[in-house]
């Protein structure tokens, strides 16, 4: 430690913010055992235990959320991960560097948009009277009358996915860039010797030489499989879509400070985390055993 001190003092303030921002919130944890009142405070509420997990597990809505919960996130997983992984091998092929920075300024792009105004742009598009995407419809015959796209359960999750896609897929491919750029320029080269093809080089020397970055990223994307964003699925609910729309992080800001039940958002809350804790430990002690490096 003596020799390495500035090291330390250079991390330091990295730390304290770790510290401060994720460890000493732990200690509210506790309402989620409690039967919790404001007046009272943490210490002088009464203790319930296991309480308001046993209450949310027999609610009726249950499975209604774990469900909608799992398939957006199963849906995004399974059809936004690639998609970065492709664009980044595609656009590491391209020979013209000037093309290559216009699909890469346009594909960044959306990543910059918020949420609101992506979900309210997604509310222009498809209005069900006014709406481009109703208007051109229409025009060429395919529908009649409005289109009710937003307010349907069935179009909630592929609204929900592919626009996040859209958003994000420029962005997510900066990472598989990066590792792109530390591959050997001579393996390449022997290649193009042999004969292979631009797309034999991406999948026999630029996916391996990426595959533990994608490994690392899938374990980090199955950790969170329950962590839908609340923003999103809020903001493109309705009283219509509410079967599909409603999903955990919805849930707990409605019963936590809608209905004021602290104690029982904050557990469903804490068994949301355990669940993506226990998903992730799996997902890396699976990728280890499959020969591939953990995160830890």
């Amino acid at each position: 430690m003596k020799q390495n001190i500035g090291l330390y003092f250079l991390v330091l303030p990295a730390l304290i913010y770790v510290i401060m921002f994720d460890y000493v919130p732990l200690y509210g944890v506790l309402i989620a055992f409690e039967n919790f009142k404001p007046i009272k405070g943490i210490w002088g509420s009464d203790w319930v235990g296991l309480y308001h997990f046993a209450r949310f597990v027999h609610l009726d809505v249950f499975w209604v959320l774990i469900k909608n919960t799992l398939s957006l996130s199963l849906y995004s997983l399974i059809a936004g991960f690639p998609i970065p992984i492709i664009l980044a091998l595609a656009l590491n092929s391209v020979t013209s560097k000037k093309f290559k920075k216009v699909v890469q300024t346009v594909t960044y792009a959306p990543h910059f948009i918020s949420t609101v105004i992506l979900v309210g742009m997604l509310n222009v598009f498809l209005s069900p009277r006014l709406g481009v995407v109703s208007q051109l419809l229409n025009s060429i015959g395919l529908t009649k009358g409005p289109l009710m796209t937003l307010t349907n359960p069935d179009a909630f999750s592929h609204l929900y996915v592919w626009s996040g896609i859209w958003q994000g897929m420029g962005w997510g491919s900066i990472i598989y860039l990066a590792a792109l750029s530390g591959v050997d320029p001579s393996l390449h080269e022997a290649a193009k010797v042999d004969g292979a093809t631009k797309f034999q080089q991406a999948w026999y020397i630029d996916l391996p030489s990426i595959m533990p970055t994608i490994v690392t990223l899938l374990i980090l994307s199955c950790g969170n499989i329950l962590g839908v964003g609340f923003e999103k699925a809020f903001l493109m609910q309705n009283s219509l879509n509410l079967s599909t729309s409603e999903v955990i992080s919805t849930y707990v800001y409605k019963s936590g400070l809608l209905q004021s039940q602290f104690s029982f958002s904050a557990a469903v809350g804490l068994f949301n985390s355990v669940i993506n804790l226990v998903l992730l430990l799996t997902v890396n002690k699976l990728a280890k055993k499959l020969g591939q490096n953990g995160i830890f």
